[in-house]
């Protein structure tokens, strides 16, 4: 038998100054110090998954720092020594984006995020891993997609240069579990890459990207990427204006983890 349980995205709104740090915050609790809750009825070692609600939330205020991955080991770490029932804790968390619009004006958006994960045993951290999620990036030249392999089933045709629409996560580890990388910073990095590059295929792209990030971040061990093909398909053109619209709805997907 092999249990959890814990409490799903928690809500958490921070305000220093005019400085607002927001997220989405679940923890699950692993272990077999749980299991009389399920084979016996008996609830007397279980920590109330609302208690877990009212901790995230109090101990949010305490935490002074403004990373999704420090306040997440910070979090878990004060939980399991609360709670020395509970013997290991997986929490992970989901930046809530406010973009500053002016001084004390932010916007909220949708678009790409922040995520973090941080397990905890008994001896502190044992594993963190960050990641932004939901970028969408379009290229307006410079990406080709040829010489792939062709058959009866194939109608694609082939294109030198195109524009290219894509949505990307993207993951990673620290070669030590106090490393930081600002998940704002890798986008900024990615989109660099996505402009200078020129590519023949995503998976040409997503492997410099991910070579590039390895060899400016020393601290990054691993990375990890998921991307779809979200491109949109051409119509027509007249005096170099082109058309696209929505392509088949079904996206390609390209993975790549790449270890330092």
């Amino acid at each position: 038998m092999r249990i959890s349980y814990g409490k799903l995205r928690v809500p958490v709104h921070r305000i220093a100054g005019d400085d607002v740090f927001a997220c989405e915050v679940s923890v699950e609790v692993l272990g077999e110090n749980f299991a009389p809750a399920y084979t016996e009825g008996d609830n007397s070692a279980v920590v109330a998954t609302d208690t877990m609600k009212n901790f995230i939330l109090r101990e949010a205020a305490a935490h002074d720092g403004t990373t999704l991955e420090g306040f997440l080991g910070d979090l878990g770490t004060r939980m399991i020594v609360t709670y020395p029932v509970m013997e290991a804790l997986r929490v992970s968390g989901r930046e809530l984006r406010f973009d500053r619009l002016q001084g004390k004006v932010f916007s909220r958006s949708g678009d790409d995020h922040g995520v973090a994960t941080v397990e905890i045993g008994p001896d502190g951290v044992t594993d963190v891993r960050a990641g932004r999620h939901g970028l969408m990036l379009l290229k307006t030249s410079g990406s080709a997609f040829t010489h792939f392999a062709r058959d009866e089933y194939t109608t694609l045709p082939e294109r030198g240069d195109r524009p290219l629409f894509i949505r990307l996560d993207v993951d990673w580890r620290y070669t030590s579990h106090d490393g930081r990388v600002d998940s704002l910073a890798v986008r900024d990095h990615l989109a660099a890459t996505f402009d200078d590059f020129v590519s023949e295929s995503i998976q040409h792209l997503v492997h410099e990207m991910g070579a590039r990030l390895l060899a400016d971040h020393a601290q990054l061990a691993e990375i990890a990427f998921t991307a779809e093909n979200h491109t949109r398909d051409p119509v027509g053109e007249q005096d170099g204006r082109k058309v696209y619209t929505d392509p088949f709805p079904a996206q390609g997907l390209i993975t790549l983890v790449l270890t330092r």
